[in-house]
């Protein structure tokens, strides 16, 4: 626990068996429980995640990314969660970077907290593919530009997030796909929800989980898409069960809605 705050760490899987291990040895102790969900995996990865002492959920067919989500975050707040921190078990990013993080959160600082790949400068030292890195400051630009946001980049798969925020996001309605994680952000910036961000080195090699191109690409034309959504709901021009005017958060922050990058 942190500051009184039970916290739940949630972790998305699809075929992480070979990394699983050494993602779950680098979680810290104010971790109280974690649960994976497996997306109907090829390998033994539900096998090993019971091994570890994990509460595991198996997809029986395989569902998606966005689908894992719902699924993970459903399980936490059943579990009692106050703070949920979500990270793929590929190891691709720092367990070690969970404390901060949900201390960000169970103080009350932020409602939803990022590790940034970005901050730092080292996601191209990390192995990050260039037209991955190229594409994500784009769109990062983009975003920023037409949401009125300071944020690093809006594509990590590492965050935690207040109780109050998960059960305040209209997730029921957003893809099952990867563009979920944008829809999020998307949705928290819409909703005031205060945004902070902490530099996360991360490691690309084989056994990492990554899009192709094709994948990629489909996923940039679903970013653009939710944030002209957004931008036409904040104007009143469009009507989405994504962007509810009437759907609002209460701020834990004094910082109000996101005031920059943070770590």
């Amino acid at each position: 626990m942190i500051n009184g705050k039970r916290i739940v760490v949630v972790m998305p899987a699809y075929n992480a068996e070979k990394t699983l291990a050494a993602t779950v040895r680098e979680l810290p102790d104010v971790v109280d429980h974690i649960i994976l969900v497996d997306d109907h995996s090829t390998d033994e990865t539900a096998a090993l995640a019971r091994q570890l002492g994990l509460t595991v959920a198996v997809h029986e067919s395989n569902r998606g990314y966005g689908a894992n989500q719902k699924t993970c975050y459903s399980m936490a707040l059943d579990a009692g969660a106050d703070v949920v921190v979500m990270i793929h078990p590929d190891y691709q990013y720092s367990p070690l970077l969970v404390t901060p993080m949900a201390g960000m959160v169970a103080y009350g600082v932020y409602d939803l907290v990022l590790g940034s790949r970005i901050l730092g400068g080292q996601a191209r030292r990390g192995g990050m593919p260039r037209y991955k890195y190229f594409s994500n400051r784009a769109l990062t630009f983009f975003q920023n530009f037409l949401l009125g946001a300071k944020l690093s980049e809006y594509h990590t798969g590492f965050r935690a997030y207040t109780r109050q925020l998960l059960l305040a996001l209209p997730m029921q309605y957003n893809s099952e796909d990867f563009v979920f994680d944008n829809q999020v952000i998307a949705e928290a910036l819409f909703m005031r929800a205060s945004i902070g961000e902490i530099s996360c080195p991360t490691r690309y090699f084989p056994e990492a989980s990554s899009i192709n191109l094709r994948r990629s690409i489909v996923y940039g034309w679903g970013v653009v898409w939710t944030t002209l959504l957004a931008l036409f709901a904040k104007w009143g021009l469009l009507r989405s069960p994504l962007f509810d005017p009437a759907r609002r958060l209460g701020s834990t922050s004094a910082a109000g809605a996101n005031s920059g990058p943070s770590g």
